[in-house]
């Protein structure tokens, strides 16, 4: 049966370390505003985008050249009814080598079409994932949101206007 969990993959010819580190690196990739440690097992952080979206990750699997994973602690967002959509979700990266190349599949379980955020989650994700950490991934440069703005602020501003 097919899981409804939102995921996206993509292959690199970075090997599996490199790959392990980048993920690690989040503040390279997804945003300059993380607080606390990002590449230690149990650790926890904080991200924030402004108001909007408030997060407290602990990082529960930490494989080296395989697996990433994190447990959404608490959550707030002030864009959907539920403000806590995503507590309790895991997200998963699964570093796999295939042949000369390394395959990252990310997923966050419990992310599923019937959330309220799930098409900006959606969005969101696929361009830190596929466009910001493949870039970090494949030229030592991501693109992640800076203290304030970024990517984040074009998806509030368009779903605003839904």
């Amino acid at each position: 049966m097919a899981t409804k969990d939102f995921t996206t993959t993509f292959v690199v010819d970075q090997t599996p370390e490199q790959v392990f580190n980048a993920i690690n690196n989040v503040r390279g990739w997804w945003s300059e505003e993380v607080e606390g440690s990002t590449d230690k097992l149990n650790a926890e952080f904080n991200y924030h985008y402004k108001d909007v979206h408030v997060s407290k990750m602990k990082i529960t699997e930490l494989i080296p050249g395989k697996k990433v994973a994190w447990l959404v602690l608490e959550n707030y967002f002030d864009f959907t009814k539920d403000k806590n959509e995503w507590k309790d979700n895991k997200i998963i990266f699964d570093i796999t080598q295939k042949g000369n190349q390394t395959q990252l599949q990310f997923t966050q379980v419990g992310l599923v079409p019937a959330y309220e955020c799930y098409d900006i989650c959606r969005d969101a994700w696929t361009n830190y994932i596929n466009n910001s950490l493949r870039s970090l991934i494949t030229t030592s440069k991501g693109q992640p949101n800076p203290k304030e703005g970024g990517f984040n602020e074009q998806l509030i501003q368009q779903h605003n206007k839904q």
